[in-house]
């Protein structure tokens, strides 16, 4: 899935209020920006939420206190009749659909029906066990975002992965999900299939909590590509996280920030969108290859900006060369300045007029 190229995938999310129309306008948004996949939610209300449960603080101060978590989440699900019409347009139209599921269900409509190459598992999932087997039966390829984890969390998320792929002989046991990460063919597995996202679940994202250094930690510790999902406001830290060697870059847009709903506030607009995907592009050209040498393009300027040694004034032949009749000037077309006090007390090899460059 992913290649040299940060893979940009820009998060619809819920953003399109259960509407298969504004889901479709999306779909046209990431494609205008440049993204190279748009990714949405897939979920059915009454699986992942108590009619008991409350809203999430952000959820409060985004939609209102009044009502449930779920009676929110069931206005901003699509079912899948809806979600088969966005994965058909996105093909009609050259993008890549993703979709995270939050329920077996609708792992297996996502892996089966619609047969898609990528799973993308939300942050909130990553102690369900349950959905992160049944998505690695389906040795499907797996973004995994880590908000709200720690080390040892992500390190048994990759166990029970590992274990769904390699599909060892034993039930599954946090003991066996261990064995199986551990295994040299779960290794290799999950280098192959799977990439880690360093996240910070909060909506927007405070810029001193995102950590964007414990990206190389997730390296380090994993072994694994990594990648980084963005709640902050504005694009300046998706950018960063480019520069510093993420592989997908994951952001939530709307078609307006003051639509209602819980994601809006905290996602770019078109415009911003497109200037991130530019943004993006630009860094991965920037950030070239580990040598240090003089760039094609610079070649053209070294004669004029650098500077050779010349005569500070008239100098007659035989005269000795000295800090008062010797000096540095552009262009570089001449001796190297670095050769300048091996001059010094030498005799002029011929009569020089001021600026004239000195003979080697």
């Amino acid at each position: 899935m992913t290649s040299s190229q940060t893979f940009v995938i820009a998060e619809a999310g819920v953003n399109h209020n259960g509407s298969l129309e504004m889901a479709k306008q999306l779909v046209d948004v990431a494609i205008a920006a440049g993204a190279d996949a748009v990714k949405f939610q897939t979920f059915k209300a009454e699986s992942i939420v108590s009619q008991f449960a409350e809203k999430a603080e952000y959820q409060k101060e985004t939609t209102g206190s009044k009502g449930s978590q779920f009676e929110m989440i069931k206005e901003l699900e699509l079912d899948d009749h809806s979600q088969k019409k966005i994965f058909n347009y996105c093909n009609e139209k050259g993008i890549q659909f993703l979709a995270t599921p939050y329920d077996l269900a609708s792992v297996d409509f996502l892996t089966s029906e619609l047969e898609l190459p990528t799973v993308k598992i939300a942050s909130a999932e990553i102690t369900n066990g349950s959905l992160l087997l049944k998505a690695a039966q389906s040795q499907k390829s797996i973004i995994l975002p880590t908000g709200m984890c720690e080390l040892d969390e992500i390190e048994t998320a990759l166990g029970v992965l590992a274990f769904g792929y390699t599909k060892p002989s034993g039930i599954p046991s946090i003991e066996n999900f261990k064995k199986a990460y551990l295994s040299s063919e779960g290794k290799y597995v999950l280098a192959k299939k799977v990439t880690l996202l360093q996240c910070t679940t909060e909506y927007p994202a405070p810029y001193d909590e995102i950590n964007l250094y414990a990206m190389e930690t997730l390296r380090q510790s994993f072994g694994l590509p990594v990648g980084y999902s963005d709640h902050t406001e504005g694009y300046a830290i998706p950018l960063a996280a480019t520069a510093l060697g993420a592989t997908i870059i994951e952001k939530h847009y709307t078609l307006d920030r003051n639509l209602p709903g819980p994601d809006h506030r905290a996602s770019l607009e078109p415009d911003e969108l497109s200037e991130m995907v530019c943004g993006i592009r630009m860094i991965e050209k920037a950030m070239g290859r580990h040598e240090k040498t003089c760039s094609p393009c610079e070649q053209k300027n070294k004669t004029a900006m650098r500077k050779s040694l010349v005569a500070n004034c008239a100098i007659r032949k035989g005269e000795l060369l000295t800090e008062k009749n010797l000096t540095i000037k552009r262009p570089g077309d001449g001796v190297s300045p670095m050769q300048y006090w091996g001059f010094l007390g030498e005799p002029a090899d011929k009569d020089y007029e001021l600026d004239e460059k000195i003979n080697s």
